[in-house]
């Protein structure tokens, strides 16, 4: 373990949970509240998170703790069996290898999914959740994002993607081919980005993608798949969780990317009834990954809420 005393404190260490080795670094002073970021996923990272806004959202006065899931990203695990609880179990590692009684959760994407049922178990754990881009009812997105390019490829008249659209509908929704799919159509149909991105994001993506994260980018491609073998719930809705943990005065917020694709305006309007109109933030010109398209109004929203 070495420390490094810069402008903030860099912490970088690895935890050894089961024998095996899992990926954490922390930015920082760790007197400061302490955030941890849980990434997207299954087979994602924390590099983009990491390289682009970890230590800036420390220079605002918070102890930002990254990780990569086992069996996910730096996180390499060959048996790793990807289900929640393998996922609620290295978290409370991490709370353990950090003193940690309690801190706020910042859960991206699937992260969204992991943060809600790890708070929904272990709530004296958790001081706020934050769910940022996250995914909430996701039978709900597949329909949103199926719908959508039907109507486009029907007005385009694009039989070839029609074909592929309809064969990837008709399969086991509980399956991670129709996952896959549904998301792999969304990524064709530019979903996740947003069509002008600002100067700032350019720039960010750029110095992203000549930094040292970027060259440890991993994506483990069996992750997703493993997930859907190993894990019986999948393809779930947390609504009703996270109707319980507001109803038991858990601190829930919210914030979104405005041109966000996988999420329909209902979903965007039921998160914001949710959690309250000072707890919820839509940002323009924004989209799946919110800590780079708008960097400033994202840090801004975390500071606002969580000092």
């Amino acid at each position: 373990m070495k420390l490094f005393t810069l402008f903030i404190t860099l912490f970088l260490s690895a935890i050894s949970v089961s024998g095996q080795t899992l990926y954490t670094k922390a930015y920082g002073n760790a007197k400061d509240t302490p955030i941890i970021f849980i990434h997207g996923g299954p087979s994602g990272n924390g590099t983009l998170f990491e390289g682009t806004t970890a230590k800036k959202l420390a220079e605002k006065g918070f102890y930002v703790i990254i990780y990569d899931r086992r069996g996910e990203g730096r996180s390499i695990d060959s048996t790793a069996i990807f289900t929640y609880q393998e996922a609620f179990n290295d978290l409370n590692s991490l709370y353990k290898h950090y003193n940690l009684n309690k801190a706020n959760i910042i859960g991206h994407s699937f992260g969204g999914l992991v943060s809600t049922l790890y708070t929904e178990k272990y709530p004296t754990k958790v001081s706020s959740l934050v769910l940022a881009g996250a995914l909430f009812s996701q039978q709900e997105t597949y329909n949103h994002i199926l719908s959508t390019l039907k109507k486009t490829y029907t007005d385009n008249n694009d039989t070839t993607m029609l074909k592929k659209l309809l064969y990837i509908e008709n399969l086991d929704k509980h399956s991670a081919e129709y996952r896959k799919g549904c998301y792999e159509l969304a990524g064709e149909g530019g979903f996740f980005k947003v069509p002008s991105p600002s100067e700032e994001a350019i720039k960010l993506k750029k110095e992203y993608e000549a930094s040292e994260f970027y060259k440890t980018n991993i994506r483990n491609k069996n992750a997703a798949i493993l997930f859907y073998k190993n894990e019986p719930l999948n393809n779930i809705n947390t609504k009703t969780i996270l109707a319980k943990l507001k109803r038991d005065k858990m601190k829930i917020y919210a914030i979104y990317g405005k041109q966000d694709g996988i999420f329909s305006n209902a979903q965007i309007q039921y998160m914001q009834e949710l959690v309250g109109k000072n707890n919820f933030k839509l940002i323009d010109n924004c989209s799946h990954y919110l800590f780079v398209d708008q960097q400033k109004a994202f840090l801004d929203g975390i500071e606002k809420w969580l000092k």
